[in-house]
């Protein structure tokens, strides 16, 4: 069990390191992986597991390293900043897919059920980010287009 959650640390600190590295030009919320799939509805099938209730309760890494994570909330110049959000998504549902690939070593780390149960636990922990992730790019993108046409931010109606 303890190098089970070793290997789950040391993977997710490098993963996260990593994604701070990568150049974030890379990143594009349009497309393949990243933009929404037909049945996603852009984002809207998330509203079905009620995220809008518990998305602000998880662990946010912008608020444990605010000096290494750019912030969630949109500020005055939010024009400026819509870009960046949306890359950001994109790098956090790459580093927490492939968190939920590598923690499934850890069935043959800790053979048997111990393992298993750690990998699934692992896999559900990172779906989740990884829903946040596909549920708020549409929305950051639908409102940076509408941004872009210099509607104001009261103003934006997107099918949400």
């Amino acid at each position: 069990m303890l190098l089970c959650i070793s290997y789950l640390s040391l993977t997710g600190l490098t993963a996260f390191i990593l994604g701070r590295l990568l150049p974030k030009q890379w990143f594009r919320g349009d497309l393949f992986p990243y933009r929404s799939f037909a049945f996603e509805k852009r984002g809207t099938i998330y509203n079905r597991l009620h995220i809008k209730v518990w998305q602000s309760k998880v662990p946010d890494m912008s608020r444990i390293l605010p000096d290494l994570m750019p912030g969630k909330r949109l500020s005055a110049d939010y024009r400026e900043q819509l870009p960046r959000m949306v890359q950001e998504t994109c790098i956090a549902e790459l580093t927490h897919f492939v968190l939920c690939l590598t923690g499934l070593y850890c069935m043959k780390l800790w053979r048997g059920m111990g393992g298993f149960i750690l990998s699934i636990l692992n896999l559900l922990g990172n779906a989740v980010f990884i829903i946040i992730q596909r549920y708020n790019r549409p929305r950051l993108m639908c409102l940076q287009k509408s941004a872009a046409r210099k509607h104001c931010l009261e103003e934006i109606s997107c099918a949400f």
